[in-house]
């Protein structure tokens, strides 16, 4: 009985203190015309903070109305640094609302929407899909990697990481695999709208990291080219950017 009261008063100190709850604030006010009727809307992203001194909000949204107070609430989650661009990314003459903000982890990625309004409706447009990359070590020190299903891969030599590799018992000494090892892919990280041509107006470019034996062990990135053209995305080109060497080159152009 006192063994337990003991350990009842141990817990109830060492538990964390629950975060007071934080009232909304305005993070950036926009004006912009996302309803297409010519007037300027107002666009105000707001959020509540986890703790009043912190950087993270627990609840992002942005709160829209227009010239004719028809008023539309985008919930976005929660996450670091939110920020919205105004962008025609399905080409409709009409600013669509992209959203991007910080996860906060180690692997730098970012939470992304993408809505437009449209006869007064809000739709989301789904992004992307992540890229069906493949990735592993091969002999030698050297990785092969495979942007797009049926392309040759492209290897990259990692002979300056050997002692690493050795040491986690990826090769031996001779440079031979001691056992099949995937890469690391990650998801997109982010998208950025990159302005194509006044012709063809914007789109999204996207990048995904590819690691070795950890997330540290940085092999490149690969950026891809996206265009919203009938209801989807449709791919132009993705690129592997790798500051170590490789045995073929690393751009291919590619249309669905």
């Amino acid at each position: 009985m006192l063994y337990s009261l003991s350990l009842l008063l141990t817990l109830s100190i060492v538990s964390p203190v629950a975060e007071q709850p934080t009232d909304p604030i305005s993070i950036h006010s926009y004006h912009e015309d996302v309803t297409g009727d010519g007037q300027s809307d107002t666009i105000d992203l707001k959020g509540e903070l986890f703790a009043p001194d912190g950087q993270y909000y627990q609840h992002i949204w942005a709160d829209i109305t227009d010239a004719n107070n028809h008023s539309w609430t985008i919930p976005y989650g929660g996450g670091y640094e939110p920020s919205l661009q105004f962008v025609d990314l399905n080409h409709d003459n009409q600013n669509d609302i992209f959203y991007q903000s910080a996860t906060g982890g180690s692997g730098g990625l970012y939470t992304s929407k993408l809505h437009t309004i449209k006869n007064n409706q809000l739709i989301e447009i789904p992004l992307p899909n992540n890229q069906p990359l493949q990735g592993e070590f091969i002999d030698d020190f050297k990785a092969s990697i495979t942007l797009l299903p049926g392309e040759e891969p492209i290897i990259i030599d990692l002979s300056d990481r050997k002692d690493e590799y050795i040491r986690l018992n990826i090769y031996d000494e001779n440079g031979n695999l001691l056992e099949p090892t995937s890469l690391m892919i990650d998801p997109v990280a982010m998208f950025e709208p990159v302005n194509l041509s006044e012709r063809n107006g914007y789109g999204l470019k996207s990048y995904q990291q590819i690691s070795g034996a950890y997330h540290a062990d940085g092999i490149g990135v690969v950026e891809s080219l996206w265009y919203y053209e009938k209801g989807k995305w449709k791919l132009l080109k993705t690129t592997l950017k790798s500051d170590n060497p490789t045995e073929n080159p690393t751009e291919e152009n590619k249309d669905e």
